[in-house]
């Protein structure tokens, strides 16, 4: 199996990324600016989020390519799709 997701994917990806790298750029904008630290929680709070979800997105994919179809270490797909629910409940 190919473990790479196809360009759509990929796409909305890198646009995750660019996202992410635009929060964390706000950050260190305030920063250097001396800007109000309950801002800065805030926009830590939301590049957490923002890279948690990223994090989920790409583990699923990882587990649906690896270990489920053709992967050697095959698992069942209810299995899959638990530990794929169990990994989005710890990053939420």
């Amino acid at each position: 199996m190919n473990d790479v997701p196809n360009d759509r994917e990929k796409v909305k990806l890198l646009q995750r990324v660019r996202r992410l790298r635009g929060q964390l750029d706000a950050v260190e904008r305030s920063l250097t600016e001396g800007g109000d630290c309950g801002d800065q929680l805030m926009q830590l709070a939301a590049v957490r989020g923002a890279v948690n979800g990223l994090l989920g997105e790409i583990m699923e994919t990882h587990i649906r390519f690896h270990m489920t179809a053709d992967a050697k270490e095959k698992i069942a797909p209810e299995l899959a799709e638990d530990l794929i629910d169990l990994v989005r409940s710890y990053l939420k």
